[in-house]
This record gives C-alpha cells, structure tokens and sequence, in this order.
C-alpha cells in the first residue's frame, strides 16, 4: 500500500505497540485453540490467519481512499496493519507447520492447510472489506 508515511518515532512507536499487542494476542489466540482442538492440525495458526485476514479487510476498507491503493490514514494504518496485524498474523508459522506435515508423512494435511488456508484467508479479507463498504455505503453516499 502505498501513502504519504513519514517515519517518525511516534510512527515507530505506534507499530511497536501494534506489535507488542498483535504477538500476545497470536499467542493467547493459538493456544486456546490449540488446546481445545489439538495440535495434530495448526487449526490455532490457521485461525489466527483468517481472523487476522478478516480484520485487514475490514481495515483496508476503512483507511484505503475509494478505488486506489493509497492509505488515507497512514499513521493508523503502520500501527494498526503494520505493527498489530502484522505480528498477529503469521506465515512463518504456517510454513514451517506445513512442512512439519509434508516431513511426517501427512502430505494430504499439508495441502490441506495450504488450501484452507489461501482460501479461508483470502474470502475473510474479502467479506470483511465489502461488509465494511455495505455498512459504510448509507453515510459516504453522496
């Protein structure tokens, strides 16, 4: 995305922040699926992505100007996308949890995680972003 971003300490410690908060909700999130569902599948890194997913749709919805890939608040989005989303969210995560399947012998849960994940992921972003504009639609008519 792209934005008029000047990189200042108050930035810098708006995505330290988000960052802060976005691994401990990761790790609570995770763990509380994991334990609750096991861990023969990463269904808590799994969840962790599509809820993430869901929350940048919304976000791009609401920070992107109409029709352009530019931020129109670009402050709110390095702390909100950059630091919170992107320590919640996780694809290091999701690879190396895949390829300890695919190492194990579970090939059909390795691309099972791989499909579920690239579509669940990528319908949650885009359900969330047109929500968002449906929800938003009665006070930006014009």
């Amino acid at each position: 995305m792209t934005g008029q971003l000047s990189v200042t300490l108050g930035t810098l410690a708006l995505v330290a922040l988000g960052g802060g908060l976005g691994s401990m909700a990761r790790f609570w999130v995770s763990g509380v699926i994991a334990r609750r569902y096991g861990e023969t599948f990463p269904w808590g890194t799994l969840v962790v992505n599509v809820t993430g997913a869901a929350a940048i749709g919304m976000l791009g919805a609401l920070l992107l100007a109409p029709g352009t890939r530019t931020v129109a608040h670009p402050t709110v989005w390095a702390g909100l996308v950059s630091g919170l989303l992107g320590s919640y969210t996780t694809v290091s995560s999701f690879s190396l949890q895949t390829l300890a399947l695919a190492r194990s012998g579970e090939f059909g849960r390795a691309l099972a995680n791989i499909v579920l994940s690239l579509a669940l992921c990528l319908a949650a972003a885009a359900a969330t972003w047109l929500a968002t504009l449906q929800a938003l639609a009665p006070w930006t008519a014009g």
